[in-house]
């Protein structure tokens, strides 16, 4: 396992076999991992493909498993970083924390992709599942 990220927040990990395991901390870390599991569960119920599958959620821990969305984004120009943030919009989530370090670039598909959901909003009136 690769530790990608370490702080009073979350620790988050990279494993060999392609997933990624968030733990959260800190004493609002329920209610974070609260939030990043209800907007991923929203996302995916909306057919977005550009932000982590949700595998696992353990509210004990409280801990995610999703998938990987490749690899962080070192420079993107301002006017694509706010095109692909407000696409994300477009399946009535606001990410709410709109900085390049929540940008990875999946080299599978050459997509650019959004992670880290805990301080997200889902937009009002969105919550209804969606037609498709």
């Amino acid at each position: 396992m690769l530790k990608v990220k370490d702080t009073l927040r979350a620790t988050v990990n990279l494993t060999f076999d392609g997933r990624v395991i968030k733990n959260y901390h800190g004493s609002d870390a329920q209610t974070r991992f609260g939030n990043e599991v209800r907007v991923l569960r929203h996302l995916q119920e909306k057919g977005c493909t550009f932000v982590p599958r949700l595998l696992e959620a353990d509210p004990a821990q409280p801990r995610i498993i999703t998938s990987n969305c490749g690899a962080r984004v070192q420079h993107m120009d301002d006017a694509r970083l706010k095109e692909l943030f407000a696409e994300l919009e477009q399946y009535g989530v606001r990410h709410d924390d709109p900085d390049l370090r929540n940008v990875t670039y999946r080299q599978s598909d050459g997509r650019f992709c959004l992670i880290d959901f805990e301080f997200a909003t889902i937009l009002p009136g969105s919550e209804q599942p969606s037609a498709t």
